[in-house]
């Protein structure tokens, strides 16, 4: 149990606390910000979301910069970030912040690409992730975020940014999953 994966460990911990915030009848008021109104629990939750986020980057850094990668860490780590967007974003519809079939979409990927790496895992084989993936879930938290924090800061410009990084989230969503499929396609064919 190396630092990075007890890094991933304490990510995987923030995802109770984050819901709890988002589920429990809490009120802790909220703050009136220009047209904009934020309950101070979604205020917290977008913190402890931010937090968990941000161990993702560190693991992953600490890991490769002092040579600590473990099969643990292989699997813990992207474990826990599917456990985080998918409480994200589930909550963000129960919140009605989000459209469900934009996040049916975006977890049937997830879903869908950590069955085919399982797949190649049985076979022998580890898939990385590519640059588009890497964007993809860049814009899945930053959307998170922006939607949680109501848009603010720039709902006083009145820019959607936190709906556009969704849209956008979703394209390359769609479009990182195809291009998965497309390049290991081999995996799935050659496999017992």
């Amino acid at each position: 149990m190396n630092i990075p994966n007890r890094i991933t460990i304490s990510r995987i911990l923030l995802i109770p606390i984050f819901i709890l915030i988002l589920t429990l009848p809490l009120d802790w008021g909220e703050w009136v910000i220009g047209s904009t109104t934020l309950p101070i629990t979604h205020f917290v939750a977008a913190l402890i979301f931010m937090l968990a986020s941000g161990t993702d980057w560190l693991d992953g850094h600490y890991a490769r910069k002092y040579k600590l990668v473990t099969n643990l860490g292989k699997f813990l780590d992207p474990m826990a970030d599917k456990l985080l967007v998918t409480a994200a974003f589930v909550l963000l519809i129960e919140l009605k912040l989000v459209p469900a079939w934009i996040v049916i979409i975006i977890l049937s990927r997830e879903f869908a690409v950590t069955g085919l790496r399982l797949v190649a895992a049985g076979e022998g084989i580890v898939l990385a992730a590519g640059n588009m993936g890497k964007w993809k879930t860049t814009f899945q938290l930053i959307s998170v975020i922006l939607l949680l924090l109501h848009n603010f800061p720039f709902s006083y410009l009145g820019w959607p940014l936190g709906s556009i990084c969704l849209y956008i989230a979703l394209i390359l969503t769609v479009i990182s999953g195809v291009d998965y499929f497309v390049k290991n396609w081999h995996v799935m064919k050659e496999s017992k």
